[in-house]
């Protein structure tokens, strides 16, 4: 009788030590080794085109945007407009609420408010006469 309470405290102390142990791996894990999401906080993000020279910077926080070109031989290099003017009221921004979605056309983008919902067709171009932001909804 006396053996079998022993190996009971036993198996119940090695149990309890164990469960012990491998939640201070998940908070090891958690608190000592979080995985960076810089991508949820970014105020600016690149989004790449067809084209391999272009890409537009979205500003996240407000949903402006630029088209932005570089060059390696060239001085083809420049930043310009293509939404210049914020589509939220400043104390409604924040980081990550918008975002941009390819499209199958090779100038086309949506933009959309991932906290309203609205949406813009968003088109860059080299001519400027052919660059828009047109509200969808």
């Amino acid at each position: 009788m006396y053996r079998i309470i022993i190996s009971s405290f036993i198996v119940l102390f090695a149990t309890l030590n164990l469960v012990a142990q491998n939640q201070k791996v998940k908070n090891d894990v958690a608190f000592n080794n979080p995985t960076p999401r810089y991508h949820d906080i970014a105020t600016y993000k690149l989004f790449p085109t067809e084209n391999l020279w272009t890409f537009i910077k979205l500003n996240t926080r407000n949903g402006k945007m630029w088209q932005v070109q570089y060059d390696i031989e060239g001085d083809n290099r420049g930043e310009t407009f293509l939404n210049i003017r914020p589509l939220v009221k400043e104390e409604n921004e924040v980081n990550g609420r918008f975002t941009l979605y390819s499209t199958q056309n090779f100038y086309t983008f949506i933009l959309l408010d991932q906290l309203s919902g609205k949406m813009w067709q968003v088109q860059w171009s080299q001519e400027f006469e052919n660059r828009l932001t047109l509200p969808i909804n």
